[in-house]
C-alpha cells in the first residue's frame, strides 16, 4: 500500500545490534584488554598515598576543681551552645594557619620534600610554568608553600547528625600520615584548654582590683546608712512588721491601748445605762447578770429569802396582824430597800467606770496625735534612709557576686581544671594499605570503559548504516482525543461484507454442543454476570462472535460499558461489516477507524474515540474502502497486542465472523471467547461451538441477556 509507505514508522533492532558486537567480538576483547593493560601499569608507576584518620567528640566538659580552690562554678554561668555552627566554627579551627604551623613546626614538614614541589620540580611543571598555564612556586614563600601542601592534603568534616569532627591526611609515608592527625588533634586541645586557662586567668587579674574598691564602697555606703539613722533617731526596734523604728512601734502600742479602753469605756456605759433602764421600768434586779452578780446584793438575796419562808411558816398559824408577822415583814421591807440601793452603788460604778475610760481615751489621743506628728517627720526621714540602704545593698551584692566568680576563676588557673570541650574518640594509625591508587578496581573500570565505549562505536556504526532499523506498526497511542459531542448517525452501511475477516470457509458439519465455560449460577450469561467473569480472570483480550449479527454486536457493547463501569479501562474494536458498535458508540458518523488505520489513512491515536454513554474506548469502522482494508487483515493481531499493553481489556467483536478467522485477530490462545447470542437456538448454538471446537477454541463463554436495554437501543439505532 504505496499510500502507507510514508508514514510507516521504523524501531530498533536489538538482535541485530548484539550480533553486530558479537560479530566483532576480537576487536571489542583487544580493546578491552588494552585498556585493562594500560590501566594497570600506570597505576603501578603512581607513587601509593597512605590515609590515616583521627576523630574528636565535641561536648561541655565539667571542671574538675582541686580541694579548697573554690566553688563549683556560679550558677549563672554561660555555657557555649554545641549546635551546627559552634560545630562548624571548630571545623574551620583546625584548618586555622596557626594551628597547621604550630603542627607542621612540632613534626619539622618543613625538612620533608613531599611538602615542597620546588626540591624536584617536573618537566611538565616547568613547562606549564613557562606558558603560564601555572603560577610558579617559587613566587611563595618556603612557609607558605609548606602550608599549601599540607591544606591540599588535608580533609576536616563533621559527621553527619553529631558532634564528631574528623581529621583526615593522606602522605606517602604511612607514619606520616597518622602521626599529623593525631599531632593536630593534641595541638587543639591545648589551644582549646590555654584559651579558657587564659580567660579564668585574666578574669582573676581584673576582678581582684574591682573587689578592692567595692569593699571600700560598701563600707562607705553602710556608715552613711548607721549615721543618718543616729541623726534622724530612727531607732530599730527590731520589728519589721511596725517599720522597724521606735516612733512606729510605739505609734502602734498606744493605737493597741486606745482600741482597748475604748472598748472598756463602750461596755461600762452599755452595763450602766442597761440597769438604769431595769430601775426605771421596775423590772426585778435578779434579772440583771451585772447586778446579781454582786456579792452584796447575792446575801441580801439570801436573806429576802429567808425572811420569806419565815413569813410563809408562821402564815399557817398567826393572822396578818400578829406582831412577830409585822416585824418579819418589816425586816423583808428593809433587805428590798437594801437590794435596791445596792443596785444604784452598781450604776453609780459603771458610771464611774465610763468616766475613768473616757479619760483615759482622752490622754491616748493627745499621745497618739503628737506620736502621728513624730511619725510623719520620720516618714520623711525614712524615705533617705531607704535610698541609703538600698545602694548598700546593691553595693554589696555586688561584691558577693565579684567574690563568687574571682574564687570560680582562681579555682580554674590550675591547669588540670580547664579541660578543652572536646575529647579524642579515634586516634590515627599507621594505614596498612594505600589510599591510593587502587589497582584491582582501576584495572577493572578502565576494562569496562574500554569494553562500553567499543560497543557503543559498534552500535552507532550499525545505526548510522541502517541496518539495526526495522519497520514496525503504528505506535500505542499515549493521549486519547476527547470525544466530540454530535448526533446519532442515521444511516447504515449498505453492501458491506458480513465482517472484515469475512471470507469463504469451507462448509463446517454440526458438531454436538460443547459445554459453556461455567459461570455464575444467577443470570448465569447476563451482561453483569459475563463482565464479573471477565473481570475475575487473567487475559486482557476478549475476542466476541455474533452467529445473530447486530442483536449480538449490541449485546457485546453492554458487555464493554459494564466492563468499563467495573474500573477496568477498556476499549470496543469494531470489525463487523454492519458497523452496529460504532453507530451505538462512536459520537459521529464519520470518525476515522480500523479501515483508515489498515490503510494508513489515519494515525493509531486518531481511530480511538470515547464512547458517548460510558467510560470506554471505541475505534470504529471508519471511513475507508471494506475491500482494501481486508488485504492488511494480517496486521489486526499486531493491534490488538498494541492495544492490549495500553488498555486493561480489549473487546473485539467480529461479528458473525467464521470460527477459524480468529487467528487473525489474535494469536494468543489465552484469549477470551464469547458466543453473543440474545436469544440461542438450540441447533445455532451447536454450530457455533462446534465451529469453536473444530478451530481450537473449548469452552467458550456465553453471551445471552435478551432482557438487557442495549438490544432495543440497537434497534432504534
Amino acid at each position: 500500500m504505496s499510500g502507507a509507505n510514508h508514514q510507516q514508522d521504523v524501531d530498533i533492532d536489538l538482535g541485530q545490534l548484539f550480533r553486530a558486537i558479537w560479530k566483532r567480538k576480537g576487536r571489542v576483547l583487544a580493546i578491552t584488554v588494552a585498556a585493562a593493560i594500560l590501566a594497570y601499569g600506570g597505576a603501578r608507576l603512581i607513587s601509593p598515598t597512605y590515609r590515616s584518620e583521627s576523630r574528636i567528640l565535641i561536648e561541655q566538659r565539667t571542671p574538675t576543681y582541686n580541694s579548697g580552690k573554690g566553688d563549683q562554678g556560679a550558677p549563672g554561668e554561660s555555657q557555649p551552645l554545641l549546635d551546627d555552627l559552634n560545630i562548624a566554627s571548630q571545623v574551620q579551627v583546625l584548618q586555622s594557619v596557626d594551628l597547621i604551623k604550630q603542627v607542621a613546626r612540632d613534626l619539622k614538614l618543613y625538612e620533608r620534600e613531599e611538602f615542597d614541589p620546588t626540591v624536584k620540580p617536573s618537566a611538565i611543571s616547568d613547562v606549564m610554568v613557562l606558558l603560564g598555564l601555572k603560577s610558579n612556586p617559587l613566587d611563595l614563600a618556603p612557609e607558605e608553600r609548606v602550608i599549601k601542601e599540607f591544606t591540599d592534603r588535608l580533609t576536616v568534616y563533621q559527621a553527619e547528625k553529631s558532634r564528631v569532627i574528623g581529621i583526615q591526611f593522606s602522605s606517602k609515608d604511612p607514619k606520616l600520615a597518622a602521626a599529623v592527625p593525631n599531632e593536630m588533634v593534641r595541638v587543639y586541645l591545648s589551644l582549646q584548654s590555654g584559651a579558657k586557662l587564659d580567660t579564668n586567668s585574666e578574669a582573676a587579674r581584673w576582678l581582684e582590683p574591682e573587689i578592692a574598691n567595692l569593699r571600700e564602697k560598701v563600707r562607705e555606703a553602710e556608715k552613711k546608712v548607721a549615721d543618718y539613722r543616729a541623726s534622724a533617731d530612727l531607732l530599730q526596734t527590731g520589728d519589721a512588721a511596725t517599720g522597724g523604728t521606735f516612733v512606729s512601734r510605739q505609734l502602734a502600742d498606744i493605737s493597741t491601748e486606745l482600741t482597748r479602753v475604748r472598748g472598756e469605756k463602750a461596755t461600762a456605759e452599755a452595763r450602766a445605762e442597761n440597769v438604769r433602764a431595769a430601775l426605771q421600768d421596775g423590772r426585778s434586779l435578779d434579772t440583771l447578770t451585772d447586778v446579781a452578780g454582786a456579792q452584796i446584793i447575792q446575801r441580801l438575796k439570801e436573806t429576802q429569802s429567808q425572811l420569806q419562808a419565815q413569813i410563809s411558816d408562821l402564815s399557817t398559824s398567826l393572822l396578818d396582824g400578829h406582831p412577830r408577822i409585822k416585824g418579819l415583814r418589816a425586816q423583808l421591807a428593809d433587805v428590798r430597800a437594801q437590794i435596791e440601793r445596792e443596785g444604784q452603788k452598781v450604776i453609780s460604778g459603771f458610771t464611774n467606770d465610763a468616766k475613768v475610760a473616757q479619760m483615759r481615751e482622752r490622754q491616748l489621743l493627745g499621745q497618739l496625735n503628737a506620736l502621728k506628728a513624730d511619725s510623719a517627720r520620720a516618714g520623711n526621714d525614712t524615705v533617705e534612709l531607704n535610698a541609703l540602704e538600698r545602694e548598700a545593698a546593691a553595693q554589696r551584692q555586688l561584691l558577693e557576686t565579684y567574690l563568687a566568680r574571682y574564687r570560680e576563676a582562681s579555682s580554674r588557673i590550675d591547669k588540670n581544671a580547664t579541660p578543652a570541650d572536646a575529647r579524642i574518640i579515634s586516634r590515627a594509625v599507621d594505614p596498612q594499605e594505600p589510599y591510593f591508587p587502587k589497582v584491582l578496581p582501576i584495572v577493572i573500570v578502565a576494562a569496562l570503559a574500554g569494553f562500553v565505549l567499543s560497543s557503543v562505536v559498534i552500535m552507532l556504526m550499525e545505526l548510522f548504516s541502517g541496518r539495526a532499523l526495522k519497520p514496525v506498526g503504528p505506535a500505542v497511542p499515549a493521549v486519547v482525543a476527547a470525544p466530540i459531542v454530535a448526533k446519532r448517525p442515521d444511516e447504515e452501511v449498505k453492501d458491506a461484507p458480513v465482517s472484515l475477516l469475512a471470507d469463504q470457509p469451507e462448509e463446517l458439519p454440526a458438531a454436538v454442543a460443547q459445554p459453556v465455560d461455567a459461570q455464575p449460577e444467577e443470570d448465569e450469561f447476563s451482561v453483569a454476570s459475563v463482565a464479573a467473569l471477565l473481570a475475575a480472570r487473567p487475559g486482557k483480550i476478549v475476542i466476541s462472535l455474533s452467529p445473530d449479527g447486530d442483536a449480538g454486536s449490541a449485546m457485546t457493547v453492554a458487555l464493554a460499558r459494564q466492563l468499563g463501569e467495573n474500573g477496568l479501562h477498556t476499549v470496543l474494536l469494531d470489525l463487523t461489516g454492519s458497523g452496529c458498535p460504532s453507530r451505538l458508540m462512536a459520537s459521529g458518523p464519520k470518525l476515522p477507524g480500523i479501515t483508515d488505520l489498515l490503510q494508513g489513512k489515519a494515525a493509531f491515536a486518531q481511530t480511538i474515540h470515547s464512547d458517548r454513554d460510558s467510560t470506554a474506548h471505541v475505534i470504529p469502522q471508519g471511513n475507508a474502502d471494506f475491500i482494501g482494508a481486508m488485504r492488511a487483515s494480517e496486521r489486526l493481531s499486531m493491534i490488538v497486542d498494541a492495544l492490549a499493553e495500553v488498555y486493561d481489556r480489549v473487546v473485539v467483536e467480529c461479528g458473525p465472523a467464521p470460527a477459524h478467522a480468529i487467528e487473525r485477530v489474535s494469536r494468543n490462545r489465552e484469549a477470551h471467547i464469547v458466543l453473543s447470542m440474545p436469544k440461542p437456538e438450540e441447533r445455532k448454538l451447536a454450530k457455533a461451538l462446534g465451529e469453536l471446537s473444530k478451530a481450537g477454541y473449548a469452552n467458550p463463554i456465553l453471551l445471552s441477556d435478551p432482557d438487557h436495554p442495549s438490544l432495543a437501543a440497537s434497534r432504534a439505532a
